[in-house]
């Protein structure tokens, strides 16, 4: 046997039709199947880069808990300074492409998308320290509601609803800005670190637990109010989606519920539509829910009780 000429039939290069598949694919992208956002290609958002971003932001506003475990009262601000800085430069690229993403394609080459990026950052950094002080609110109440928390540091570190309502809150802050993509990236990332899913879209105010926290779903309309309990597998969604003329869906219309302070929503609970549980109201596990319940009503799936 001719072991040189074996060895090279074995490591021969392989011949895969590129040059027909490469033409098929950029038929298929820019003819017959082309579903680019408005019709070109653009400067898209980096999943990665908004990672990074969002885990900058993290251990800005929790520097020993996401940034340094050894950080010093004399080292601690220059960590923060420092890191924030260098988040904030990443963001601001992305701010500027989240920004060519919605632009009509004769704007794209316009210079004022980067001095808008940078102002829509500079204000998005002045909202930190009011996010930091909701997040504390959300601290407090999961540590107040969980008999098995034994410390606000074990849920920083911990609790994936905890996780999930810190990426909440940045990518609400972006989505109230106009960045909706970016907000819904950082949202995504979220969900696949947790498995709990919060439209930035969303108004949830302060004070809110999500306990254990898999499978949770809060859709883009939702309004929840202060000290509000989630347990896993609830779903706070729309009922049905209006069709236009067209029979295309109409999209921004309030189509999911309104929660109202004080409530606890019990594992596996569905509650959809535009309807509204009224202050201190508990919902029980599985319960399915398509109607307004008055403030201080406790719901089974045996019974509805109004105190």
């Amino acid at each position: 046997m001719d072991t040189k000429a074996h060895w090279n039939s074995d490591t021969a290069l392989p011949h895969w039709n590129l040059d027909d598949i490469v033409a098929e694919l950029r038929r298929s992208r820019e003819v017959t199947h082309n579903v680019r956002h408005k019709g070109r290609i653009r400067e898209l958002p980096s999943r990665d880069a908004l990672a990074q971003v969002v885990a900058g932001l993290s251990a800005t506003l929790f520097p020993t808990h996401y940034g340094q475990p050894d950080l010093t009262d004399e080292s601690v601000d220059y960590f923060v300074g420092t890191t924030l800085n260098t988040t904030l430069r990443i963001l601001v690229e992305q701010v500027r492409r989240g920004l060519l993403f919605v632009a009509d394609p004769d704007d794209i080459d316009d210079p004022n998308f980067h001095r808008q990026a940078e102002s829509i950052t500079r204000d998005f950094a002045a909202k930190l320290p009011v996010i930091r002080a909701l997040l504390v609110s959300d601290l407090q109440a999961a540590y107040q509601g969980d008999p098995a928390a034994t410390s606000v540091s074990e849920i920083l570190l911990c609790y994936p609803g905890m996780i999930a309502i810190i990426y909440y809150r940045l990518a609400h802050a972006l989505h109230e800005l106009g960045i909706p993509v970016l907000a819904r990236l950082i949202a995504d990332i979220a969900h696949s670190k947790t498995g709990i899913d919060i439209h930035p879209g969303a108004a949830i105010d302060g004070s809110f637990f999500i306990d254990h926290g898999t499978g949770v779903v809060v859709g883009e309309t939702a309004v929840i109010g202060r000290h509000v309990r989630l347990y896993q597998a609830v779903t706070l969604g729309a009922k049905s989606f209006p069709a236009d003329a067209d029979g295309k869906l109409v999209k921004g219309n309030p189509r999911h519920p309104v929660i109202e302070d004080d409530v606890v929503i019990y594992a596996g609970a569905t509650i959809l539509g535009r309807i509204t549980i009224g202050r201190g109201s508990s919902i029980g596990g599985n319960v399915w829910l398509t109607h307004s319940v008055p403030p201080g009503s406790v719901v089974t799936q045996a019974q509805m009780r109004h105190d």
